[in-house]
């Protein structure tokens, strides 16, 4: 999957009225909360990444939150997030970033998130592995990095992987696909580009990234989500780990 068509998709004029939508009607999950509360000290210097137009970065300035700084690979939604935050008179610093070439230096973040299966809409396993060296790099010793992703194992669309399989036993996968895994859907603002991985998965990525992974649980296992959060977005599986003191 080209990264360029990636991005085209969350720079349309839809799909960032869609997450600003989020932004001022979803907001932070209920789930989102209580992993990040336990995580975080208010006063922690949190990297985000694939920040959107601002629905986590708002909920955690609501929560106390100061020392924040939110960054996504889409100019357009970054400008719709300054927006957003000029109009609610929020301080927050917003930055247009590429996970995958982060312009900080070592180790100066006391914490990262990554939420909305962000990590997983990065194409190719080999920058997403990229992307989370990033992220250990920038972070210091023991501070904590949490992000959600989908489960394959567990996706209700079992009968879809076991047709996906197959086409990939048999080579003939679709071209825009790199990785067992990907989905990649034709929608009218673009192709909209998905990778679903396994535990075991994400596992062994975060191992050859140098995370030590702390925990690892279900939305749903964690809270009773409202209406809209499950309207917003199905099932995910979060994702908390560390590096190393």
């Amino acid at each position: 999957m080209d990264v360029e068509k990636v991005l085209d998709f969350f720079s349309s004029d839809a799909i960032v009225d869609f997450y600003a939508d989020a932004s001022a009607r979803v907001g932070l999950w209920r789930s989102e909360e209580k992993i990040l509360k336990r995580l975080f000290e208010k006063e922690d210097s949190i990297l985000e990444l694939g920040c959107g137009a601002g629905r986590v970065a708002f909920g955690l300035y609501e929560l106390g939150y100061r020392n924040l700084l939110s960054t996504d690979y889409s100019p357009q939604m970054i400008k719709r997030a300054r927006h957003l935050a000029k109009i609610l008179e929020y301080p927050i610093p917003f930055r247009v970033c590429d996970a995958t070439e982060l312009e900080f230096e070592d180790a100066i973040f006391e914490g990262a998130i990554f939420t909305f299966n962000g990590l997983m809409q990065i194409p190719k396993a080999e920058r997403r592995l990229v992307a989370l060296k990033e992220i250990w790099r920038v972070l210091r010793p023991g501070a904590w990095f949490f992000f959600t992703t989908h489960d394959r194992t567990v996706s209700p669309h079992q009968e879809f992987w076991k047709q996906e399989e197959l086409l990939w036993k048999n080579a003939e996968q679709s071209e825009q696909l790199d990785n067992f895994g990907d989905r990649a859907e034709d929608t009218k603002n673009g192709v909209h580009f998905m990778h679903v991985p396994t535990l075991a998965e994400v596992t062994e990525v975060l191992r050859s990234a140098g995370f030590d992974l702390e925990a690892t649980v279900m939305r749903s296992e964690l809270a009773n989500e409202p209406q809209e959060v499950l309207d917003f977005s199905d099932d995910c599986r979060f994702w908390v780990v560390r590096k190393p003191e």
